[in-house]
This record gives C-alpha cells, sequence and structure tokens, in this order.
C-alpha cells in the first residue's frame, strides 16, 4: 500500500520524478525567428472607430434637440413645451419630495408649466454621435452648374486638363 493518503494525480506531484515533455509533431521542430514588424502586413486586429459624445439638451415630450440657453418664456420649437419648467429640470425626480431633489418648502405645480424657479438648470444628456458634421455648401458657378457630391470629382477631373 502506498504511504500517500491520496493516490490522484496532481496530489504532491512535487516528490515524484519529473517527467520530459510530451514530444509531439511540432515541439521537435526549431522555432522561427521571429520578423521584424511591417506595418502593411495586417497582423493585429484594427482599432475599431468610436464614435464620439456629445451633451445636449432635449424636450421631454417629444424629444426634439434645443439649445441649453433657456429664457423665462422659450418654448420647444417642435411641441410648444415650455422649456423652462420643472420637468425640464435636473432637479426633476419623481420620487423624491415635492418632485424635487433640492430643499423647496412648497410644490410647485403643475410641472409642465413655465415657471421663475432660482434651482432651475437644464437636463443635459450625454449622447452618442452617430452622424457627421453636414458638408459645407459648394459653389454651383464654379463646377459648371453642377451640385452634389459628384461636384468636387468633376472638378478635380476638369482640373487635370486645364492648360
Amino acid at each position: 500500500m502506498s504511504d500517500r493518503k491520496y493516490s490522484q494525480r496532481g496530489y504532491m506531484d512535487s516528490d515524484r520524478e519529473k517527467r520530459e515533455p510530451r514530444r509531439g509533431p511540432g515541439n521537435d521542430a526549431p522555432r522561427k525567428p521571429i520578423e521584424k514588424f511591417d506595418p502593411r502586413i495586417p497582423r493585429d486586429p484594427r482599432t475599431p472607430n468610436m464614435m464620439g459624445f456629445k451633451e445636449t439638451f432635449r424636450c421631454v415630450r417629444c424629444g426634439h434637440e434645443e439649445s441649453p440657453d433657456i429664457g423665462t418664456l422659450s418654448k420647444c420649437s417642435k411641441c410648444g413645451t415650455a422649456l423652462r419648467a420643472c420637468i425640464q429640470c435636473a432637479s426633476f425626480d419623481s420620487s423624491s419630495r415635492f418632485e424635487c431633489l433640492e430643499k423647496i418648502t412648497a410644490r410647485v405645480s403643475p410641472k409642465d408649466e413655465s415657471n421663475d424657479c432660482a434651482l432651475f438648470t437644464a437636463r443635459m444628456k450625454v449622447e452618442k454621435q452617430t452622424h457627421s458634421a453636414p458638408a459645407p455648401p459648394q459653389e454651383s458657378r464654379s463646377n459648371g452648374g453642377h451640385s452634389g457630391p459628384s461636384a468636387a470629382a468633376r472638378k478635380a477631373f476638369d482640373d487635370l486638363f486645364k492648360k
């Protein structure tokens, strides 16, 4: 009988004799020398094009993007909801006391009507920037009356044959 309590592999392997590593079809060949880095050969995965982020102010009712500069009588340009109202404020929380995270003494009602609260700050959201900036308008006279994305290509082609 063995002097060990457990005879499974791995238990107290340190006192067992060392085995040589297995020889397989790929292990007996010498290793290749490391090649120099060549940027023209794709080896690593490409870095992804990450989207940018921007901070925007949107109307709570319709989601239309508005300017964060809000006056007392500002209204949404799409649906007409008052922008300087409790529902548009960063401190608005329907589950807190008086539906406001700030310490106010009296409830402001209705929450979607315009008010002059001194604690008002526009509710800004961070969003992914999913589209690029629009291209500047092209001059229609310089490209022979053409417009659109092919106008720049046509102008470059015409410039090739100018003397």
